[in-house]
């Protein structure tokens, strides 16, 4: 194995040799740096593993220096060099992405120590990049629908048998459980999928717009019909029409509708032509229609045309075991989004997001990801970084590698699983594999961990590594 590469900036020249001389004779190969600007040079072209750095130097200091090689998409590991009075300092730094740092005067052991700590974890962390690359392809997603949960995989097969028929489909779940989704699903295998799939989303539109947007208007029908216009129907031709919050339409929207349903065929609103269309409807609602229709607020003939086939999605508590992947779909989606090099979550960031009940759905789940990347300072979203209603109790041992005596099996299987799910993507069926249990186990003890009594967590991902693989 080729020797690690260290570069070390400091513009103490004899302070620099000085350790530069230590990690020669260690067997790393070494280049020095005087000063930030220098340094940033000296990254390009010898692509050091890790960069050890003094935080306070003339021209452009360690912080600085840290930024600027992240900003032009080093991966090297920082570890940074401050006499006690700049602590400060070097918390910053961490916080932007040091992995560590050492106090002056240096003593050579540490210097050593460090060194091996972070290249270890560097190591770990290439590693585990390497598996999410050959895993990505293997997380289960069906389109663009994320999760293998045994309540998704119904609902593939339900999807994957009424595609090929025009049959009307009908979803039902909660608001932001991904019913839009179902239904691009539903068009993608369908023989439809080269044709137009439109959306309408009925909340969003008065009695007399959605009229004319569904079924599109004549020319001097009402007050500023300018021209003629085509409805959703008619740009839907051949084609899949998506009606969402179906719950939320007028009586004699609810006619007009059943019509189309029943024989094919409307008029534009103030036109006398009969047009017939080739359409698959697609409907979703978060209401629920059974008692709607006895409330007499919705029809029941229209219910009936509608439900041919029915899909209910369930809610995010109701498969928990969903929830890894989808955070890391989310954190991936926006970490590319704003530019930021956040790469995992930090012990005790999935167990706080297991024990949240979601009642916004994955819309939540969502918004609380791409909040929490936004606000991360580090490699890693902490507790810190999620909303305040996420937040629990700090987890016990945090840093890397140490040992921490008196766990229970309990808590160590636990931190095995979670971290796992980490490392894989949130695939189960992935974690399953690496640590040589069944996915029921997995999904089992998910929604186990998702109770708010869950003890905390007490080892870290390294060790618990270790003593799955062992057992």
């Amino acid at each position: 194995m080729s020797p690690q590469r260290i570069l070390v900036v400091d513009d103490e020249d004899n302070a620099r040799r000085a350790i530069a001389t230590i990690l020669n004779e260690e067997g790393y190969e070494v280049a020095e740096a005087a000063n930030g600007a220098e340094a940033l040079a000296r990254i390009g072209e010898f692509s050091p593993a890790v960069v050890l750095t003094d935080v306070r130097m003339p021209q452009m200091d360690g912080l600085t220096l840290l930024k600027t090689a992240r900003e032009q998409g080093s991966d090297a590991t920082f570890v940074m060099m401050t006499a006690f009075a700049s602590v400060e300092t070097a918390v910053e730094a961490m916080k932007s992405g040091a992995d560590n740092f050492l106090l002056k005067p240096l003593d050579a052991d540490q210097v050593l120590v460090t060194l091996g700590k972070v290249l270890e974890k560097r190591s770990l962390r290439q590693e585990a990049e390497a598996l999410r690359d050959q895993v990505r392809s293997r997380v289960r997603r069906f389109h663009d629908i994320i999760g293998e949960s045994p309540q998704l995989q119904g609902i593939y097969d339900v999807i994957r048998r009424a595609a090929g028929t025009r049959a009307t489909v009908l979803i039902l779940g909660e608001s932001g459980t991904g019913k839009e989704l179902i239904a691009q699903a539903l068009h993608q295998e369908s023989p439809r999928k080269d044709k137009p799939f439109i959306r309408v989303h009925c909340a969003a539109l008065s009695e007399n717009l959605l009229e004319s947007e569904l079924f599109g208007h004549e020319k001097g029908s009402f007050t500023g019909a300018l021209a003629r216009k085509e409805g959703r129907f008619e740009l839907a031709d051949g084609g899949t029409l998506f009606l969402d919050e179906i719950g939320e339409i007028s009586p004699a929207v609810q006619v007009k509708l059943l019509r189309v349903l029943q024989q094919r065929e409307f008029e534009r609103v103030g036109g006398t032509q009969t047009l017939k269309v080739d359409v698959r409807i697609v409907a979703a609602t978060h209401r629920d229609l059974v008692a709607e229709v006895k409330a007499g607020r919705f029809r029941e003939d229209l219910y009936y045309r509608l439900n041919v086939v029915s899909v209910t999605l369930p809610p995010l508590r109701d498969r928990k075991s969903d929830v890894p992947a989808l955070v890391n779909h989310f954190l991936e989606k926006y970490s590319d989004s704003y530019g930021k090099q956040v790469r995992g979550l930090a012990p005790g960031t999935l167990q706080a997001l297991l024990s949240h009940d979601w009642p916004g759905n994955i819309r939540e789940l969502e918004n609380a990801i791409e909040r929490a990347v936004v606000l991360a300072q580090g490699q890693e979203l902490s507790t810190d970084d999620l909303p305040p209603v996420l937040r629990g109790p700090r987890p016990h041992g945090t840093s890397t590698g140490a040992l921490i005596p008196g766990a229970t099996l309990a808590a160590i299987e636990r931190e095995a699983i979670l971290r796992t799910l980490e490392m894989v993507q949130g695939s189960t069926s992935r974690a399953a594999e690496v640590l040589g249990i069944s996915v029921r186990k997995i999904q089992y003890r998910l929604k186990e961990y998702s109770t708010p009594d869950g003890a905390p967590l007490k080892v870290v991902a390294d060790e618990a590594e270790d003593l799955a693989a062992e057992s």
